[in-house]
C-alpha cells in the first residue's frame, strides 16, 4: 500500500478546495491541513462532513502573511502542497483589482518562498518526494474565437484583472522552478460547478434566483461559451496530478462540454420547472431578462485535455445533465447553507459594472 501523503491546501474551505478536502479525507489515507484566510467566499461549513475526521486539521491564516505560513509549513511538514486559495470572480475584479493582486500575487510568491525554504531543509528523499501544485484557469488564455481550443502551449492573453493575477501567479511558480529547482506541477481548469459554489457564480446565482422568484440577468445576448467540468471530477484530477504529474509540466483539465451561458440559463429554468415549480412565476424562463454585458467579457473558453487523458487516462465521470440536476437539488435542499450567504456577505446584486 502506498505511504500516506500530508496534503498543505490552500484556499481549501472554497469550492474546489472543500471538494478536494473531502475526496481527500473520504477517499484516501492521507492527511489535510486546509490554511484559508476565510474570506467572503471561504466557508467552514463546506467541510462540515469531515471536519471531526482525525485526518484533517485547519489553520486560519493569510496566505501572504509569511512569518505565519511558514511555521504553518514547518509544523506540519507536507508532502504535497496544494495552492488553490485566490480571488476569483471576474466581476469582482473589475470593481477592485486590489485583493487579487494581493492574494493571487503577492499571496503566491509568499507560498513559493515558505516552500521553496522547507523544500531545501529536507533530506534528499523527502525532498525528492515533495510537490508543490499550482491550480489556475483557462481565463489566463483570453478569448477563443468560434472553433479551436486551449492547450499546454497557448499564448498567455489574459483580459480580466482577475485573469492577468492567475497568470502572474502561473509564472511565479514557473519561475521558481527554472531558477530554484522547485518540483512543481501546474493545473488549468475550465469552469466548475457544482454544490456548495458561492452563488455569485452564474449556475448557483439562476438557481437560486429561480428558487427566489427573482430576474435571471444574462449578459449580453448570452452567446459567450464556456466549458463546463463537475467539481467532484475536477476533485479527483487534482489529487492524481499533484503526485503523478510530471515536475515541472503544465496539464489543461477540461471536460470537454460547451454550453452557451444562455443555452446553461434555460437548461436551469427547465430543471427548476421539475423539481422546484413555482406557480406564481409558472415557467422560470419567464425571468430571463438579458442585460448590460460585462466589460471585456471573453468570447469562448475551450479546453483540450487530450495530455491529461493521454499520459493517466483521465476523464470526467459526470454529464453535464447529471451534474446540472445535482447542483440543482443540492441547492434546493441545502437552503440555510445559501440563505446565510444572501443575509450577510452576497444578496445577488450584479457586480462587475464600470460606470
Amino acid at each position: 500500500m502506498a505511504e500516506a501523503e500530508r496534503f498543505l491546501i490552500t484556499g481549501g474551505a472554497g469550492f474546489i478546495g472543500s471538494a478536494v478536502v473531502t475526496y481527500l479525507v473520504r477517499e484516501s489515507r492521507h492527511e489535510v491541513l486546509v490554511v484559508d484566510k476565510l474570506t467572503y467566499a471561504g466557508n467552514l461549513d463546506s467541510l462540515a462532513m469531515v471536519a471531526d475526521d482525525p485526518r484533517y486539521n485547519f489553520a486560519h491564516a493569510d496566505i501572504a502573511d509569511m512569518p505565519r505560513l511558514r511555521k504553518l509549513i514547518e509544523d506540519f511538514r507536507p508532502t504535497v502542497i496544494m495552492h488553490l486559495a485566490a480571488e476569483s470572480h471576474v466581476d469582482r475584479s473589475i470593481d477592485g483589482s486590489s485583493p487579487f493582486v494581493q492574494t493571487n500575487i503577492v499571496g503566491t510568491y509568499v507560498l513559493l518562498e515558505s516552500a521553496l525554504a522547507f523544500w531545501r531543509s529536507l533530506p534528499k528523499a523527502a525532498a525528492a518526494r515533495f510537490r508543490f501544485h499550482h491550480i489556475s484557469t483557462d481565463e489566463v488564455f483570453g478569448s477563443l474565437p468560434a472553433e479551436g481550443l486551449f492547450t499546454e502551449t497557448s499564448p498567455y492573453r489574459p483580459s480580466s484583472p482577475y485573469a492577468a493575477s492567475k497568470a502572474a501567479s502561473d509564472h511565479l511558480v514557473r519561475a521558481w522552478h527554472h531558477t530554484y529547482g522547485l518540483p512543481i506541477v501546474i493545473s488549468n481548469c475550465c469552469n466548475n460547478y457544482g454544490p456548495r459554489q458561492f452563488p455569485e457564480k452564474l449556475i448557483p446565482l439562476m438557481i437560486i434566483n429561480c428558487l427566489e422568484g427573482a430576474e435571471l440577468p444574462v449578459y449580453g445576448r448570452g452567446d459567450n461559451v464556456r466549458d463546463w467540468l463537475f467539481v467532484e471530477d475536477h476533485a479527483r484530477a487534482l489529487v492524481m496530478l499533484s503526485k503523478n504529474g510530471r515536475v515541472g509540466e503544465s496539464y489543461n483539465v477540461g471536460a470537454n462540454c460547451e454550453r452557451k451561458n444562455i443555452d446553461v440559463v434555460r437548461a436551469i429554468c427547465s430543471l427548476m420547472d421539475d423539481i422546484a415549480p413555482n406557480p406564481a412565476v409558472g415557467k422560470f424562463e419567464s425571468l430571463i431578462r438579458m442585460v448590460a454585458d460585462r466589460p471585456g467579457h471573453d468570447l469562448r473558453y475551450a479546453i483540450d485535455a487530450s495530455k491529461l487523458r493521454a499520459e493517466f487516462g483521465w476523464a470526467p465521470r459526470v454529464s453535464f445533465e447529471e451534474g446540472l440536476a445535482r447542483t440543482a437539488r443540492w441547492y434546493v435542499e441545502n437552503r440555510p447553507w445559501w440563505q446565510s450567504i444572501r443575509a450577510g456577505v452576497y444578496r445577488g446584486e450584479r457586480l462587475g459594472l464600470v460606470s
